[in-house]
């Protein structure tokens, strides 16, 4: 056993050395981020590298139902460490400019948002704050710094893999559907599971509840994996 557990760690010690990529998109039946409402049916693209805690990863979103749901392509770069991590991540919707490169403060459609949290194991804790770009405003309508946090928690159940979140914007800000003040916008719950399509080939699927207290919606998601 003992000689079992020294390979076993020197093989992941060499996979660490090893850079990784991702491929992959998710289809969904409507898009829905910290309980606000951004899209109907949409494709979602990734494609990342990792290397020794560090990532940086593409990540967009176009509307397959609704031609005029937004379109957003976002880059994060993140570094993790034990249950440690932060990143920096540049989000971008076509709104309210469609010019990529325009980074003025007052017309970008640029949003850069930092994150930092930590994952306990049996629960995780994220912070998001906006710090510069197309941010919203507060009740004196100067720049909000919008913020959310959350709370997750992993657990399987029938064969499925759940996760349980509850998300909330900590004081007002009009980028988190004009928010007044503390308030829950994200309560959800979400499953994962590995579709078996052949012998050799499955698909994972996902459905889940999300309700927004704050402007008290709730949401049935759907979608797969590719």
């Amino acid at each position: 056993m003992v000689a079992l557990a020294i390979i076993a760690s020197t093989t992941a010690a060499k996979a660490q050395d090893n850079v990784e990529t991702t491929i992959g998109a998710d289809v969904v039946n409507q898009y829905i981020w910290r309980g606000q409402e951004l899209g109907s049916v949409s494709l979602q693209p990734t494609l990342g590298v990792a290397y020794k805690g560090f990532s940086l990863t593409a990540w967009g979103s176009v509307g397959l139902s609704e031609p005029s749901d937004t379109k957003e392509f976002d880059i994060t770069a993140a570094y993790s460490v034990g249950g440690f991590n932060f990143g920096v991540t540049d989000y971008w919707f076509n709104s309210p400019s469609t010019r990529y490169f325009l980074y003025d403060s007052h017309k970008t459609s640029h949003v850069f948002e930092a994150n930092i949290g930590y994952d306990f194991g049996p629960a995780s804790v994220q912070w998001y704050t906006n710090f510069a770009g197309n941010d919203g405003v507060n009740k004196d309508g100067d720049r909000a710094y919008s913020s959310y946090f959350e709370v997750s928690a992993p657990f399987t159940l029938g064969g499925c893999d759940w996760t349980a979140t509850v998300g909330a914007v900590p004081f007002a800000s009009s980028f988190y559907a004009d928010a007044n003040g503390f308030a829950v916008t994200n309560v959800s719950l979400k499953a994962t599971k590995e579709l078996k399509i052949t012998e050799t080939f499955s698909v994972p699927v996902f459905a889940g509840i999300s309700a927004n207290p704050s402007t008290e919606k709730a949401f049935f998601i759907f979608g797969f994996s590719l």
